[in-house]
């Protein structure tokens, strides 16, 4: 009866060794991926669940080892949800600590300089991973946010990171907290004796600045010379102004009749600024609309390469505009200040 007992003490031994070194191995065991992969885990679900689904698409090869584990520990109630990063050198023990430590996929979005808020908004909702919360219409976003003032130009260009599920309110609110303390930092440092009252003064300059130009170089220029047009009571002339006030009425060319049209855009028939930015601003605009070049140039043309060509007085201007302009496009199309100057 003792020897009997003995041989099945001894087998239970060697069964419990067997599965431990199992189990050992199925923990210690690399992924089967042949590349990494993003795989979801929901709010409310069970760690089971989890890994339920990685044997079912063959990831792992047997759930228990790492559920006995996860249970053992208590893991299987601190795990997070979220979208995480699974490497082919992981091992299901590697995949738990992931859970439990929260270690999400990091997302991005770009918010571009040049862009209207608009344009940003469908940014925004055309990525998966973000949560749509904002109304779709620009004049209900601002008090959705909890912010006063017109929406647009408000918003920094950045790439922002974030978790999945995170919603389009939190991206625009870093955003526009963002667009505040660069616009702080650099009127704090700016040249002294500016024609702007305010710092949203200086932002409506640096976005028609970052909509004149995709040159670096050429931005403090231009701001110098409408610095100097509102200096001198000149009108700004600027048809990023006019194509904005236009709204989807541009088709892609400006006529005569639009430069007529008086509306609180067009900077060919009001004087000073119009009353919102035109667009989002990056910190180089902001920079350029506050640290203007020196000079005397009061007149640019585009070039046709990207590059603008600058003049001091109407006279050098029109030659310019005949040189570079007048050929090759529309004959009521204007892309600079003073050619043919609507009073």
């Amino acid at each position: 009866m003792n020897k009997r007992l003995g041989v099945v003490i001894v087998m239970l031994m060697m069964w419990f060794l067997g599965v431990c070194i199992y189990g050992i191995y199925q923990l210690e065991r690399p992924l089967n991926l042949a590349e990494s992969m993003v795989k979801t885990y929901p709010k409310g679900k069970p760690l089971s669940w989890f890994f339920l689904r990685l044997e079912e698409q063959g990831v792992i090869a047997d759930v228990r080892p790492i559920m006995i584990i996860a249970k053992m520990t208590g893991d299987a109630r601190k795990t997070k949800a979220g979208d995480y990063e699974l490497t082919p050198e992981m091992t299901s023990w590697d995949v738990l600590n992931l859970l439990v430590a929260g270690d999400t996929v990091e997302y991005r979005v770009t918010l571009v300089e040049g862009q209207t808020v608009q344009q940003t908004l469908r940014r925004l909702a055309a990525h998966p991973q973000i949560k749509q919360d904002v109304p779709a219409e620009p004049d209900a976003l601002m008090q959705y946010l909890g912010l006063e003032g017109h929406p647009e130009g408000r918003f920094f260009p950045d790439t922002y990171l974030f978790h999945s599920g995170t919603r389009a309110s939190e991206i625009l609110v870093r955003a526009q907290i963002r667009l505040e303390t660069v616009l702080a930092e650099e009127w704090r440092d700016r040249q002294e004796g500016l024609p702007y009252d305010s710092p949203y003064e200086a932002l409506i300059m640096a976005s028609i600045i970052e909509k004149e130009t995709a040159v670096p170089e050429e931005r403090d220029e231009i701001a110098g010379v409408f610095v100097r047009r509102l200096q001198k009571n000149m009108r700004l002339q600027t048809d990023p102004t006019v194509i904005y006030g236009l709204g989807d009425r541009y088709k892609g060319n400006i006529r005569r009749k639009h430069l007529l049209e008086k509306t609180a855009y067009n900077t060919y028939r009001i004087n000073g600024l119009p009353p919102t930015p035109i667009a989002l601003v990056g910190r180089e605009a902001i920079h350029a609309a506050l640290n203007p070049a020196p000079g005397k140039t009061l007149y640019f043309v585009a070039k046709g390469n990207g590059y603008h060509h600058f003049s001091e007085t109407l006279q050098e201007h029109n030659a310019a505009v005949r040189k570079y302009q007048i050929r090759k496009r529309e004959k009521e199309y204007r892309s600079t200040p003073e050619l043919n100057p609507v009073q």
